[in-house]
């Protein structure tokens, strides 16, 4: 996602209202979020579909890094070793012909 520019990014409410079929169609050709304001102050942000699916994976994936660090620290660990004999017993290798 490209970064906001603080001089074309920030759009009033109203004028939002009054041209979002533009406004959409700019979002799309400039790949930049879009603050829409209202009485002066942020109340939205305006993302492409594809900006808001890279958003969301990345934030799956920090969950997820987190959620290793925490298994990690609270020794919640399988050695190298046990964890391919634990995958040898469940998923036994095929026989080739």
């Amino acid at each position: 996602m490209k970064s906001l520019q603080v001089s074309e990014d920030i759009l009033p409410l109203g004028v939002f209202k009054a041209h979002a079929s533009q406004v959409l169609h700019k979002l799309r050709e400039v790949q930049r979020p879009l603050v829409i304001t209202q009485h002066g102050k942020p109340v939205a942000v305006l993302l492409t579909p594809e900006a808001f699916d890279r958003l969301a994976a990345y934030d799956r994936f920090l969950e997820a890094v987190q959620e290793g660090l925490a298994d990690a620290e609270a020794g919640h660990v399988v050695a190298d070793q046990a964890l391919t004999s634990e995958l040898d017993a469940a998923f036994p290798p095929l026989e080739q012909s």
